[in-house]
């Protein structure tokens, strides 16, 4: 009997959008047409984006990469034999073999793209509940030290050291405890989040329940962002089958303990991925920042010690578990450790994920990864870090990928997102769009965040008008600093970044002399 070829056709959110579906229904009727024994396979995106639909065909040599591929070009590839992975224009040959891939250390994302992600037994064959299964052996204190020695620190932008985080929770006695996934991804270039919780929700799930272990924590909340409606029918759809499985609910692998987990839809606004906002969504209220102490960790969701990280910081725990700290902490550069899915978008030719080990620079994601512009022209600017992050000029291309190499620059990796800007940009409009994008996305409680940003939005359009410019430069400075400094969270906090950054860095788009010509008038 005949082993039917498996055909995988991404059943990602970015994969869907440019005609997935109506690839997958060309294949099964050009097979049945064909007479042709195939099994289609809806995996995850192997996050090569400008190439989606990538549609793989496994062949005794490996899989091979056909993309992008439209409804129209399935007889072709059919006729060109691409089921024993023959030649066609289409075709990249082995899919490992890419070069974007094969250049990656991909550990959160081993499995996005390879597996079913809805299937419990592949989850399994590729390395998948290992580390749940070693955590059901320990303690929980020393499955939060396993995590503090890993380096791992929350991979939402904050970097906060994510063991300590929990060793909070474990050490604070309480009734109940919860575990929140903050999956509101909303930042500006970014889709990491979405990518693992369509391509390997078992590996958030696992996280979390590893947490649970880890701190005593029997109930956990996915909350996912509302435009996310494919990536919350996948968690659902892994969440149903894992407890079926038996590791999720009362009795864990017949442990005896417990832990379970559902998702909620999100609220829609930006600030709802600030944690305590986040809270406060949860439990049926206006999303509002909370002023902090307590800390969520010792009261967090419904009053109680709540650990919250970010998708990414949950779909790490696993293979820590799985492979030990000391293997996690071999990735990376100082207090940076492991890998980071960083994401490319905006104007470049590559755009996708790429996961590597922290100390790579700029530079090398722009152009070795990402292919430089999509226009062609020269890049002149990158914002990192989402609507918060700095705009950097090609002088800082070549600071290491770190935390703290970042923060010497005022500048922060945040998610990971990098959206790439060519020269046509004006970063004077960039600059009063953070203002503006800070009024209208403010939950409203702190002044210097409601008032200042709409303040600031009206004194960069005074300084693009050439309206007393000196002033006004003097004024926006005044005012980001106090927004700094007065913001109750890094919504109205961190805004200054990318205005200042643009200011500095960009002042001939605001009507004033470069550094360069300043210093050759002084000469």
């Amino acid at each position: 009997m005949n082993t039917p070829v498996r055909i995988f056709v991404p059943r990602d959110s970015a994969a869907l959008a440019v005609g997935a579906d109506a690839v997958v229904e060309a294949i099964a009727r050009e097979a049945a047409a064909r007479g042709a024994d195939v099994q289609i396979v809806r995996n995850g995106s192997r996050g090569l984006l400008w190439l989606e639909p990538l549609v793989e065909v496994e062949t005794p040599a490996g899989r091979c990469a056909y993309g992008p591929v439209a409804a129209g070009d399935v007889g072709k590839l059919f006729e060109a034999g691409w089921l024993e992975g023959k030649p066609h224009p289409l075709a990249h040959g082995l899919t490992e073999a890419i070069p974007y891939l094969q250049k990656q250390e991909r550990l959160t994302f081993a499995r996005v793209g390879i597996t079913d992600p809805v299937s419990v037994a592949d989850y399994r064959a590729h390395g998948g509940l290992a580390g749940l299964e070693r955590a059901l052996g320990m303690q929980p204190a020393a499955i939060v030290e396993e995590v503090v020695q890993s380096g791992l620190r929350g991979r939402g932008g904050a970097a906060f050291p994510t063991g300590i985080k929990w060793k909070t929770v474990l050490a604070t006695e309480a009734p109940q405890k919860y575990i929140v996934c903050n999956a509101d991804e909303g930042d500006s270039g970014t889709f990491s989040d979405r990518m693992l919780m369509e391509g390997d929700p078992y590996a958030l799930i696992e996280g979390m329940a590893i947490a649970g272990l880890a701190t005593g924590a029997t109930y956990g909340y996915i909350y996912v962002r509302s435009e996310y409606p494919y990536a919350i029918a996948t968690l659902q759809q892994a969440i149903a089958a894992a407890r079926a499985d038996g590791w999720l609910g009362l009795d864990i692998q017949g442990s005896g303990r417990a832990f379970d987990l559902e998702v909620r839809k999100a609220a829609g606004a930006y600030i709802c991925g600030e944690e305590t906002s986040l809270l406060e969504s949860l439990e049926g209220k206006r999303a509002v920042v909370r002023a902090k102490p307590p800390l969520p960790a010792v009261k967090g969701l419904f009053g109680k010690p709540t650990v919250i990280n970010n998708v990414i910081s949950l779909a790490s725990v696993p293979i820590i578990l799985a492979r030990g700290a000391a293997f996690y902490r071999d990735y990376g550069m100082g207090r940076s450790r492991g890998t980071l899915p960083f994401q490319l978008a905006g104007n470049i030719k590559h755009g996708g994920l790429v996961e590597k080990a922290f100390g790579l620079s700029l530079r090398e994601l722009l152009y070795d990864y990402g292919g430089g512009s999509a226009s062609g022209r020269p890049l002149r600017a990158v914002q990192v870090g989402g609507p918060l992050g700095a705009y950097l000029p090609e002088s800082q291309w070549d600071t290491p990928l770190d935390y703290e190499a970042y923060i010497g620059i005022s500048a922060m990796l945040g998610h990971g997102g990098l959206v790439a800007f060519d020269d046509t940009v004006d970063m004077a409009h960039m600059a009063r769009y953070a203002m503006e994008f800070c009024a209208i996305e403010s939950c409203g409680k702190c002044t210097p965040c409601r008032v200042g940003a709409v303040r600031g939005a009206e004194v960069v359009e005074r300084i693009i008008r050439n309206e007393q410019r000196e002033q006004q430069v003097e004024l926006l400075r005044d005012l980001c600093d106090t927004m700094l400094g007065g913001s109750l969270c890094a919504l109205g906090g961190m805004t200054p970044y990318p205005v200042l950054s643009a200011l500095e860095h960009f002042p001939e788009d605001f009507g004033l002399p470069s550094p360069g010509t300043a210093a050759r008038k002084a000469a």
